[in-house]
């Protein structure tokens, strides 16, 4: 009598069973689910609860039951099993642990059942964990794996090697011991020969007396045939679905790159491929020698190098299968390796391929060939591993081919019917806005002609002009520039701008661009876009018109838009309408203005002749009239006409009357004299006919001599006078007299315009000044040794008034506390005669004090010349 495997069961402390092996069937002839959950006594009756109650208290007390029991009520004609029932504690939980285990099996009954076993087609196993390997493996599995059983009993590790890499986890909680008894566990194996097994295994655990588990015993059934039954089905499934939505989205769309991109994502999801991709030839490889293509779309696992965009040439020579590919026919490859075509491998090598399915998509011809016309290929590849592609994977892609190639002859045909609609709209529109355009160009050049016609101002109308263009063209900027040939510049007068930055004001220089200003000059137009991005306003488009009339060039008339802009004929010929328009307007706007400057300037002339006339009148009748008076009180002392002379006696009264009535005219006679002599020398410093006589000038013994007459005078009148002049000045070349009648002029203007108790000051000092007078000359802007003469006094001319003491007879009104009177000719002569000897006159009144400073060159070089000559 040997018994066979026993098996285990778990009770809880109410008798329920939570646990069971799933052997429990050979051995009771009852299933796991039926027994699981229910009370012990369920699978024997006479174990009831208060039974199990005391079998349960006997357990705590650390004893163990034995008994043997009769179980005919589950499985007729079984023999009685031994039931041996000890404590278990696993987790801090106590357990009854139940041994189930027949008695009075027969050695023939064994040995049938063990050739039941061996003949089995199912896998019977059982592995030991501690030491790991297999006691027992029925022979079947040889059949299944490719190896015997004897191989796995000496090598433990091939059952790892064979388990499909996805599965081996899932293996290794099992022979660790993590068994779900009621879930079938399915595994994928590799076979000897290489192809992918499917398992299904029902495992349970096998524990010694003390409770832990010492083995893993299950069967193993294959089902792979029934797996790769359902996996058609669903493929059969995905693909009619796939094709159907597909075909849908074709319905649903015309636009081309969403169905190609739809349909390689969608083959890459069904097929579980590394990459697909759809490749498109440029031309029709039946109708070109040589051809070309692109991969267009493309769906590829993120492990592996795009294809997208690449190209790809195919030459019949060199790539037979372009052949197979014209005729309608697929090019599968299962192991690139394996392929003789060198080229081929050269092409797909760089991209880890090892798979490829490649189908042609045909367009059906219109004119009712068999044959269509290659439009590209639909291609899978498979790069983790080799693949052997199924037929039904192939039909799959042919079918999607097909569809493929329904829908860009739809997309064509669509596109073609767009395209037209689209050219005929565009037509219209360009007719429309031309006719818009024609008229809103027509009411521009109204406005700008109308603007001319009523308008003399050049600023206004050019302005109006360039702002007209820049709105009505919709331009980024429009300028005009005016030139001045006599410089060679171009200056941009008037701009309006929208969003290109502003230029106005900008000065050119036309030699630096003669390629523009050669053609601008010859009253030629261009357009041209910029190749070097100007730092301001980028790269943009520019259109030049020059602005000429009959006479000449004037100017010219720039446009300025974005880089890719291109101005179209007519606005080209609206510009050169506007240029012309601006041109005549300039040229009329210049003429009035020439004529309107004559007016003023005669009007000046006439203004200055009358106010000469004036000043000249009233100077001259003034001392006129002094000698009048004086002549006729002299007459008092003369016998009247008719009466006879008689000796008389002059009195010491009458003689000092008649030398006043004689002072009198002598002095008026010399003011009479020295205004005709101001005059004489006004108009003859005016025509630079002048004369100048340089001397050289001891300032030092000079100076005392010149200042001694003007302290009587500033002495009667209770004024100071003081004067800087520094010892050992140098010896100083200049025209003495016209030095001295500078000087004696302005401290005389001094003393006139100085009120009592005011100071008068005279400095003298030697400085630097720069000659301009010969730009030819080699000493040309060079400093030179110069005298600074500065005349200031305690009086304060207003700012209006400085600009015009210079003028000829012109006098600050009350300014003059003294009353003494003038010609008004002093200050003019005074400023003709400083620029005569190259000097330099200015004037500042600020903080109650009035300065003149006069500065004159040392011309020792002159005074050598001179004498010389």
């Amino acid at each position: 009598m040997n018994p066979v495997t026993p098996t285990f069961l778990w009770l809880n402390p109410k008798g329920q069973i939570v646990s069971i092996q799933p052997g429990v069937y050979q051995t009771l002839g009852a299933q796991v689910m039926d027994l699981l959950h229910q009370p012990i006594a369920s699978l024997i009756p006479e174990w009831t609860l208060e039974v199990w109650r005391r079998h349960w208290a006997t357990l705590l007390a650390g004893e163990t039951i034995e008994e043997m029991v009769n179980t005919q009520h589950l499985l007729e004609a079984s023999p009685p099993v031994r039931i041996r029932v000890s404590l278990l504690v696993l987790a801090k939980s106590r357990y009854g642990f139940v041994q189930l285990q027949e008695t009075g099996t027969s050695d023939h009954e064994f040995s049938q059942f063990r050739q039941l076993v061996d003949n089995a087609s199912d896998t019977l196993y059982s592995y030991r964990l501690t030491p790991e390997g297999f006691e027992y493996l029925s022979p079947s599995i040889e059949r299944l794996m490719g190896y015997s059983p004897q191989a796995y009993y000496e090598n433990k590790d091939l059952l790892l090697r064979q388990i499909h890499p996805d599965d081996l986890p899932q293996l290794r909680q099992l022979l660790a011991g993590n068994v779900m008894a009621e879930t079938p566990l399915s595994l994928r194996w590799f076979h000897r020969d290489g192809h992918l097994v499917w398992t299904e295994q029902q495992d349970t655990l096998v524990y010694d007396a003390t409770g832990e588990a010492i083995a893993i015993e299950g069967i193993i059934r294959d089902i792979t045939k029934r797996h790769e039954t359902e996996l058609a089905l669903r493929q059969q499934a995905e693909r009619e679905r796939l094709v159907s939505a597909i075909a849908q989205r074709i319905r649903q769309s015309l636009h081309l790159n969403e169905i190609l991109q739809t349909t390689v994502s969608e083959v890459r999801h069904f097929l579980d491929s590394d990459r697909v991709l759809i490749y498109r030839f440029d031309v029709n490889p039946a109708e070109a020698a040589n051809c070309k293509g692109i991969v267009v779309v493309e769906s590829v696992d993120h492990l592996w190098k795009p294809m997208l965009n690449h190209e790809i040439p195919l030459n019949p020579n060199e790539s037979p299968e372009l052949q197979c590919y014209l005729n309608g026919r697929s090019h599968i490859i299962n192991d690139i390796s394996q392929e003789s075509d060198s080229t081929l491998q050269a092409l797909l090598n760089p991209f880890q391929i090892k798979s490829s399915l490649i189908v042609p998509i045909l367009l059906q011809s219109s004119e009712g060939r068999e044959q269509g016309s290659l439009w590209g290929l639909l291609v899978a590849h498979q790069c983790r591993q080799e693949r052997h592609w199924q037929p039904l994977e192939v039909e799959l892609l042919q079918q999607l081919a097909t569809q493929v190639a329904i829908a860009i002859q739809q997309s064509d045909l669509f596109e073609q019917v767009q395209q037209q609609g689209e050219f005929l709209e565009k037509q219209i529109l360009e007719r429309t806005q031309q006719l818009e355009q024609a008229i809103e160009f027509d009411a521009m050049l109204k406005r700008i002609t109308d603007k001319v016609r009523d308008s003399l101002d050049e600023s206004q109308i050019v302005q109006t002009a360039v702002r007209e263009v820049a709105v009505v063209l919709g331009v980024g900027s429009c300028n005009a520039a005016l030139y001045d040939l006599d410089q060679g510049t171009s200056t941009i007068c008037y701009e309006y701008t929208n969003f290109i930055p502003a230029s106005q004001g900008r000065v050119s220089q036309m030699g630096n661009f003669p390629e523009l200003y050669t053609q601008l000059m010859d009253g030629r137009y261009f357009q041209f876009c910029s190749l070097i991005p100007n730092p301001v306003r980028g790269r943009v488009a520019m259109l030049a018109s020059p602005l000429f009339d009959n006479q000449g060039v004037l100017g010219d008339l720039w446009l300025v838009h974005h880089a890719d802009y291109i101005f179209t004929e007519l606005q080209i010929r609206l510009v050169q309408q506007v240029a012309n328009q601006c041109a005549i307007a300039i040229r009329q706007a210049r003429l009035y203005q020439a004529a309107q400057t004559q007016v003023a300037e005669l009007e000046k002339l006439n203004r200055l002749k009358d106010d000469f006339l004036s000043a000249v009148s009233h100077e001259l009748r003034t001392p006129i009239a002094n000698m009048k008076l004086a002549i006729e009180m002299l007459k008092l002392f003369v016998p009247k006409e008719g009466e006879k002379a008689e000796p008389q006696r002059v009195d010491v009264a009458q003689i000092s009357r008649i030398q006043r009535y004689l002072g009198i005219l002598n002095t008026e006679c010399t003011r009479e004299e020295e205004l005709v002599e101001d005059l004489l020398d006004l108009q003859r410093l005016e025509n630079n006919a002048y004369l100048i006589s340089m001397s050289l000038i001891n300032l030092n013994e000079w100076i005392p001599t010149l200042i001694r007459p003007f302290y009587t005078r500033v002495s009667d009148r209770q004024q100071g006078l003081h004067v800087d002049c520094p010892q050992h000045l140098p010896p100083f070349v200049c025209d003495r007299l016209n030095l001295e009648r500078i000087l004696v002029e302005l401290l005389n203007n001094a003393c006139k315009y100085t009120a009592t108790r005011g100071d008068i000051h005279l400095q003298v000092r030697q400085t630097k000044m720069t000659l301009n007078e010969d730009e030819d000359s080699e000493n040309a802007s060079s400093a030179v040794d110069a005298i600074e003469f500065c005349i200031r006094n305690q009086a304060t001319i207003a700012p209006e008034e400085l600009p015009k003491i210079f003028d000829k007879f012109y006098r600050i009104p009350n300014a003059d506390p003294w009353k003494q009177g003038g010609t008004g000719l002093g200050l003019a002569l005074i400023e003709k005669l400083v620029v005569q000897l190259n000097g330099t006159i200015s004037v500042d009144s600020r903080k109650g004090w009035t300065s003149f400073r006069v500065t004159f060159p040392n011309q020792r070089q002159q005074l050598t010349v001179d004498s010389e000559s």
